[in-house]
């Protein structure tokens, strides 16, 4: 028995040698292959501050109510954009000195900038549909909850020039969750 084993032992880096070539031979399936700079672009998708990636499109927030209706938002986030079993998308009326943590969850609110709501949006909303809203619905859904926050005026027009002027209520307060950690995953039910 001892024999074998060393006769096994020599010819284990020859098996060794021969198992990694076969696998280096075997067929790709078309995996790994070098994305175009076409589909990079597709997935490039991030809106930044400054919101040079924007699209061409418009939006109101007259507009806006209508498409909160017609795409369904109410169903998770209630009919007046709260209730619903979704975050809340309208702040708490408060007093004018309170805590900004205070005014509740809302992205419309919370975030520092404009951009980062139609990013929101445009990414990961409607639920199940992601992605499938138009530029024109992205910009009039933004108008619509900027508007029922506060933020802009009825009338307003946001396009890919006028969204990253509109000056947010947390633009200079913002901070992370105050119990979030670097590392830690972000808390369920928190919109970002």
């Amino acid at each position: 028995m001892g024999v074998f084993t060393m006769e096994m032992l020599r010819l284990l880096p020859f098996l060794m040698l021969l198992g990694s070539s076969a696998l280096a031979q075997s067929p790709t399936y078309g995996v790994g292959s070098t994305p175009s700079e076409e589909e990079i672009r597709a997935w490039d998708i991030s809106i930044s501050p400054t919101g040079q990636e924007l699209p061409p499109g418009r939006g109101t927030a007259k507009e806006g109510a209508l498409v909160y209706l017609q795409k369904g938002c109410a169903a998770c986030h209630g009919a007046a954009g709260e209730g619903g079993m979704a975050p809340t998308l309208l702040k708490k009326q408060a007093e004018p000195d309170i805590d900004p943590w205070q005014l509740g969850r809302v992205l419309p609110i919370r975030s520092p900038y404009a951009t980062t709501v139609w990013d929101y949006i445009n990414r990961a909303m409607p639920l199940n549909g992601e992605g499938t809203l138009t530029a024109d619905e992205v910009y009039a859904l933004t108008a619509f909850l900027l508007h029922k926050n506060e933020v802009i005026p009825e009338d307003e027009v946001l396009d890919a020039q006028s969204l990253p002027k509109v000056k947010m209520p947390n633009r200079e307060g913002f901070a992370p969750l105050p119990d979030w950690k670097p590392g830690k995953p972000r808390l369920q039910g928190y919109p970002y």
